[in-house]
């Protein structure tokens, strides 16, 4: 089956490539994939793929952006689903370089690999269907909207029961990786991405003239004052060794030289694996700060929005995706990854049925922009190693379908 797979994907040609750089090229932030979804639908129906469309209705854009299309085996009657998955939104980045493809929307780019993602997941749609008379079962192709943002596109999908007709008994996802080396594969059994949750924080005091100092009650210094104290509290409430993070990337005062401002803010985020943990700092950290604020005159109320969970890979299907990865490439090419603080709303399928969640390795010394992080503007991937994650996911999808 490896041969046939490999086979189905080199006579796809560049297409995965042109998709993939077509999506670069006009990339769309979360919820707002009009363009993205159309692009999606129309290389499947063009395939002869039913699509379903109008997904994952979020709060504010209730059109739906998220879509999903079923490939079925026919080489004789079986009623079991397994799903893969591609998130399609873009972030609000400016891009630095990539001649020939570089993103035509200013202050926007794909700077997480999510064109990667869905190009991936299309060519793997496309040559399973090409090679349906050698297969039993049923594919479920997710492209899901708003993974960058909350509530997170796979949450509104788990919601609306988007994945229960036919239901999968398991979902693989994976994410492009420059730190990891073109050509290779890492999986991580039970826990492997942080529980992420969002903390806004104002500071309210009294502005006015710089000048009249004394009668005012400056909320800048109450703001600086908070950040070691909230940083500090975090570490003497967490257990030794037990993995958090919690970052403040916004401090924002917008006062002028001699105006002090009635309001600060700080906006970061607090990452987590263990969950007693993170529902008691959900209610130690508002208390800290309104406690300091009051003793310097202001008020401050800490408002927490909770994100996705930690992304459970199933050990039992995990272990069945690394034996594939190992005849996809060979024991030497596939690796233990460690557990990582970044976030992905690919949890949200995990803790609903199975799931595995694996590295795609992306980058590459040889090719500019490779090797640089996620979420940066110069960031790139060998796209050399797409036809292995299409190949992976296909194979991953064919093995559960036995």
């Amino acid at each position: 089956m490896i041969a046939r797979i490999r086979k189905e994907l080199e006579a796809l040609g560049d297409r995965p490539v042109q998709w993939r750089r077509w999506m670069h090229q006009h990339p769309e932030l979360s919820f707002h994939e009009e363009g993205t979804a159309a692009f999606v639908a129309s290389v499947l129906k063009a395939e002869g793929l039913i699509v379903r469309e109008g997904l994952a209705r979020h709060p504010d854009r209730p059109a739906g952006t998220g879509l999903i299309a079923l490939v079925t085996g026919s080489r004789s009657p079986s009623e079991r689903c397994f799903a893969l998955r591609a998130d399609m939104d873009a972030l609000p980045i400016p891009e630095v370089g990539k001649a020939g493809y570089c993103s035509l929307h200013p202050g926007v780019m794909h700077a997480c690999g999510h064109d990667a993602h869905t190009a991936m997941v299309l060519a793997a749609g496309l040559a399973l269907h090409r090679m349906r008379e050698a297969w039993s079962g049923t594919v479920m192709l997710v492209f899901q909207p708003g993974e960058e943002k909350e509530p997170g596109g796979a949450s509104l999908l788990v919601k609306e029961g988007a994945l229960t007709d036919p239901a999968p008994t398991g979902i693989l996802g994976q994410h492009v990786t420059p730190e990891l080396a073109s050509g290779k594969l890492g999986f991580r059994s039970g826990p492997f991405m942080a529980a992420a949750d969002e903390l806004h924080l104002p500071v309210r005091g009294r502005g006015g003239h710089a000048a009249k100092r004394a009668e005012l009650v400056d909320p800048t210094p109450i703001a600086a004052r908070l950040l070691p104290v909230l940083y500090e509290a975090a570490e003497r409430a967490k257990p030794a060794g037990e993995p958090m993070v919690m970052s403040f990337g916004r401090f924002l005062a917008q006062g002028a030289t001699n105006i002090v401002p009635d309001e600060a803010r700080l906006d970061g985020t607090l990452r987590t694996f263990n969950e007693e943990l993170r529902a008691m700092l959900h209610d130690l950290l508002p208390r800290v700060c309104t406690g300091v604020a009051k003793d310097m005159g202001g008020e401050a109320v800490l408002r927490i929005v909770k994100g996705s969970p930690v992304v459970k890979n199933d050990p039992a299907l995990t272990a069945r995706m690394r034996d594939v990865a190992v005849q996809l490439v060979g024991a030497d090419n596939v690796v233990d990854m460690d557990i990582r603080m970044g976030a992905e709303d690919f949890a949200y399928y995990t803790h609903v049925m199975p799931g595995c969640f694996f590295r795609l390795g992306t980058g590459n010394p040889a090719k500019p922009g490779t090797q640089s992080g996620l979420h940066t503007a110069a960031f790139d991937i060998d796209e050399e190693a797409m036809t292995l994650g299409a190949a992976m996911m296909m194979a991953g999808a064919l093995n559960e379908l036995q």
